[in-house]
């Protein structure tokens, strides 16, 4: 059992500070790895919360391994979210703040495979047409902007 499924056996639905880290995957194309949640139909880029002892980058590193069955290499900082904007309640009323690092990879290995469990389909995407159905969070649109600041920058 998961840290954070620990702390809700405690604390039922009430609000936490969920720390983790999510990863940006970008293909030759400049196009970006999101998945569609099983949980509540949203596309997402791989991310989740960290375990007690992990560091930001090992959790990042185990997210994109477990619901992409992809190796990451090198990993660059995009972001921290945190506050305000980072409040999510997921579908069976847990709330949490996410507070957290946004990475980015273009160096990946391995065999893209869909995590059933937490994902229906996964796709890459440009980032000027990313699919409708996002997470309806703020720091979602400062996240996804922040990406094409770095795609416009790095080409």
């Amino acid at each position: 059992m998961g840290y954070i499924l620990e702390l809700r056996r405690t604390l039922g639905s009430r609000p936490v500070i969920m720390a983790g880290a999510g990863v940006i995957l970008v293909n030759d194309k400049n196009e970006i790895l999101l998945g569609r949640r099983t949980d509540n139909g949203f596309w997402d880029y791989p991310a989740g919360s960290m375990e007690l002892g992990e560091s930001f980058e090992e959790c990042a590193r185990r997210k994109i391994l477990e619901e992409t069955g992809l190796t990451c290499g090198k990993l660059e900082y995009l972001m921290d979210i945190s506050g305000e904007d980072s409040f999510y309640e997921y579908p069976n009323g847990d709330q949490v703040y996410l507070a957290g690092i946004i990475y980015i990879c273009r160096d990946f290995t391995g065999e893209l495979k869909v995590q059933k469990e937490e994902a229906s389909e996964q796709a890459f995407f440009p980032v000027d047409s990313l699919p409708e159905n996002i997470p309806p969070l703020r720091i979602k649109e400062r996240i996804f902007e922040k990406v094409r600041e770095y795609l416009r920058s790095s080409s």
